[in-house]
């Protein structure tokens, strides 16, 4: 039987996302901004304008949305309208205390909730190749686990809350690593060589790496067009943080990561691609 598939959040993530949904699933689509949404028509996907609209008679609702106050604020709404047994997956990145309430939330409507934040990237969403970080209920998992694969791979990590700890997980590699990068492109450059050779030379070595192709091309090219912003992974450093607080570890790795997209933040670079923590270290 087939199933009904609904996103809410077609931004720079969920517009892919859902591009790809579509070549499997019959789909409905619903953003706030409605701009951002009317051109998926041209995939067969119908636009909603309300939230009534896209919940209606919906097997599976994916939302993909930029923040914990949009997920709270959404998930409130949703468990007025989803009808019982359906299934919600977030697939944003939040507060592990978010997942939580918004699964407690529901189960009380008896609403079925995993929370699979991603890896990847806009490139990731469009190639549907993202890392899909689950947590929840395994058999649920099992019912949307073919859904999830028109997006990416997906891994269920463990219970309710625990895709978020994965996802902060992969944010402090991500993180670490680009500021790994960048201190390695200015060295190389400082020294009056061609930084692609570099990024060439080390193809196949235990530092190769997307990130170092990816995001050292860009620190290369100065090009620093958001893919992932600087505001996003600050958000999610302090995440990591608070998290590490409550669980009463130190990692100081995070801490200084998470003072240089700060301070990039503070120079009103908020927007601009994580990349360019590159600007944060040669102090250009």
């Amino acid at each position: 039987m087939s199933k009904n598939i609904s996103i809410i959040g077609t931004g720079i993530m969920g517009y892919p996302m859902a591009q790809n949904i579509s070549k499997f699933y019959k789909l409905k689509a619903y953003n706030r901004s409605y701009i951002k949404s009317k051109n998926l028509k041209s995939y067969n996907i119908y636009i909603c304008r309300t939230i009534e609209q896209v919940c209606e008679n919906c097997d599976f609702l994916i939302t993909m949305l930029p923040g914990d106050k949009e997920v709270l604020d959404i998930s409130k709404k949703l468990s007025v309208h989803m009808k019982k047994n359906s299934t919600i997956i977030d697939m944003s990145s939040t507060k592990v205390t978010t997942a939580q309430k918004v699964y407690t939330l529901l189960k009380k409507k008896n609403i079925n909730f995993l929370d699979a934040p991603v890896s990847g990237g806009p490139e990731g969403a469009k190639k549907a190749s993202l890392a899909i970080m689950v947590g929840g209920d395994a058999k649920i998992y099992e019912k949307s686990k073919k859904l999830l694969r028109t997006m990416g791979s997906p891994t269920l990590v463990g219970s309710n809350g625990s895709g978020q700890i994965a996802k902060l997980c992969n944010q402090i590699i991500v993180g670490v690593t680009i500021g790994a990068v960048a201190e390695a492109i200015i060295l190389f450059e400082k020294n009056g060589e061609k930084p692609t050779k570099l990024i060439e030379a080390l193809k196949g070595g235990l530092a190769d790496s997307l990130i170092l192709k990816n995001h050292g091309l860009r620190m290369i090219k100065r090009d620093f067009k958001a893919r992932g912003k600087n505001s996003t992974h600050l958000k999610d450093m302090q995440n990591i943080l608070e998290l590490s607080k409550k669980l009463n570890i130190e990692l100081p790795l995070s801490r200084v990561v998470k003072k240089m997209f700060k301070n990039l933040c503070d120079r009103n670079l908020s927007n601009y691609d994580h990349s360019s923590i590159y600007k944060e270290i040669s102090k250009k």
